[in-house]
């Protein structure tokens, strides 16, 4: 019969990269006691401690505070084995996230390649930008969008975005001239103002609520990196004062 190993605290907390003080903690708040001890009273731990301090540790990096972990280990269920599928999903979902953001970069690099500088300061104002766009949008959110696009297609995406800063020029020359919000030309243009933006959102409330935000707080950034492509706060106005005049008549 296979004697069952053991490890006393000092050589746990090396072999798992913790302190001792940590292990002495989840001790003291019976999140992990030692399941013997020797004669002279230091603690030992087995085998089934060490599967326990797994699940503590995944459940701890998957952000549960020390109390819930308690919780959670004292339900019945709370296998080693569901832990760590639980890890595994979070760890997938934060390589989707890496992936994202790779691509993201890619299309970061093409973008100044295009424009023939590789000023750094020019990159490290997108990345900014991009980072401060995704704070507006929840990750479920941005997992709407991703899904929303994949439904769309890239021909599609291509499309809306060639025309898109077509119709914002035809917008924004209305708006010079003085037409009103109310003209046919005007309500024309704004219904496909609508359109392509439900087109992005595919109807969902809350993405449309952070799209609005992100050109109210993000837009000086994003026109100085796109220019006419971005509505200026002054065409914004414009084109809800014609929504607005189509609702009252």
């Amino acid at each position: 019969m296979t004697r069952e190993r053991t490890w006393r605290v000092g050589e746990l907390a090396r072999a798992t990269g913790l302190t001792v003080r940590t292990l002495h903690h989840y001790d003291e708040i019976g999140l992990l006691h030692p399941s013997r001890r020797t004669a002279a009273g230091y603690r030992l731990y087995g085998e089934e401690d060490v599967a326990r301090l797994q699940r503590v540790r995944s459940l701890r990096l998957l952000g549960l505070s020390l109390d819930e972990i308690r919780d959670a280990l004292g339900r019945r269920g709370t296998s080693l084995r569901h832990v760590l599928e639980l890890q595994l999903a979070e760890l997938e979902r934060r390589i989707e996230l890496e992936i994202d953001l790779r691509d993201r970069l890619r299309g970061l690099v093409r973008h100044l390649a295009a424009r023939r500088t590789a000023a750094a300061a020019d990159l490290v104002e997108i990345m900014e930008t991009m980072t401060k766009m995704e704070r507006h949008y929840t990750e479920e959110q941005q997992q709407f969008l991703k899904n929303r696009a994949a439904e769309l297609g890239p021909e599609r995406i291509h499309a809306v975005e060639a025309e898109w800063p077509e119709l914002l020029a035809k917008v924004r020359a209305e708006m010079e001239r003085g037409t009103d919000p109310a003209d046919p030309k005007v309500q024309a243009l704004a219904r496909r103002w609508r359109e392509l933006v439900e087109m992005f959102t595919g109807g969902n409330p809350g993405v449309a609520a952070s799209l609005k935000q992100v050109y109210r707080e993000e837009g000086p950034a994003l026109q100085r990196q796109h220019g006419d492509a971005v509505p200026t706060p002054e065409l914004m106005a414009y084109i809800t004062k014609a929504g607005t005049a189509k609702q009252q008549k």
